[in-house]
């Protein structure tokens, strides 16, 4: 059974329609967002993997930690109209246990190292995500949420 609940810890089952939009937003980035993925991608800050335009439940966030259940938006000139409603959304994912945080484009075309130190400190700070002093990734989660953690073969000890 997929929908809403709480007892999971996040928010399952996006629709087939978000998705589809998630998928057609990776095609279609702002600057702004293009600006901050090119940072975000490939575990460039302290090792922590993101996600573009990742949709969650009813919504698509812009970018996405699942390790620290961090969702980082970017907001642009249209959300001085619905702040109401990016309120909303931000209190909704709370409720499952996510952090978001919020940027102007102004911010991250000016300060993009600010705004990448803020986010590292916010997900390094959170509860969920485990310290990553070594630059190495943080654990996986699995299908179901179970923690696991990822050990090269060099790193076991000989038996």
């Amino acid at each position: 059974m997929r929908g809403d609940d709480r007892t999971t810890a996040h928010v399952r089952g996006a629709a087939p329609r978000v998705a589809a939009a998630a998928k057609d937003l990776r095609q279609r980035l702002t600057p702004t967002e293009q600006a901050l993925w090119r940072a975000l991608q490939r575990r460039q800050v302290r090792g922590l993997k993101f996600r573009c335009q990742h949709p969650v439940g009813p919504y698509v966030l812009d970018f996405y930690c699942p390790a620290c259940k961090l969702a980082v938006e970017v907001d642009g000139d249209v959300h001085d109209e619905q702040e109401e409603q990016d309120e909303a959304r931000t209190r909704h994912l709370e409720g499952y246990g996510y952090r978001v945080l919020r940027f102007r484009n102004e911010e991250v075309l000016t300060n993009l190292d600010v705004v990448l130190e803020q986010i590292a400190e916010a997900a390094l700070g959170s509860p969920p995500c485990p310290p990553n002093p070594g630059g190495n990734p943080p654990p996986a989660f699995g299908r179901r949420g179970k923690r696991h953690q990822r050990t090269a073969l060099a790193d076991r000890p000989d038996e």
